[in-house]
C-alpha cells in the first residue's frame, strides 16, 4: 500500500474542485466538456489520499506524527 500524502484540507479541497469540474460536464459543449473529466481524477485522488504527482514534486501535504 502507497503512503499517503495528501493532507485533510488538500482533500477538501480536491473533492470540491473535483464536483466544479464534473458539474461543467453538463454545462459545456464540443471538446470542452471532457476536459472536466479531469474532475474524476481530483475525486480519486481525494479518496485513496494518494497523488501521484506529489513524490516527484516532494510535497506531502500530511502532517507529521
Amino acid at each position: 500500500m502507497v503512503k499517503a500524502n495528501v493532507g485533510t484540507v488538500d482533500r477538501i479541497i480536491r473533492v470540491i474542485l473535483g464536483f466544479v469540474l464534473l458539474s461543467l460536464y453538463f454545462i459545456l459543449d464540443g471538446g470542452m466538456k471532457y476536459i472536466s473529466l479531469l474532475g474524476i481524477v481530483l475525486l480519486l485522488t481525494a479518496i485513496i489520499k494518494f497523488c501521484p504527482l506529489y513524490p516527484i514534486f516532494k510535497v506531502n501535504t500530511c502532517r507529521k506524527h
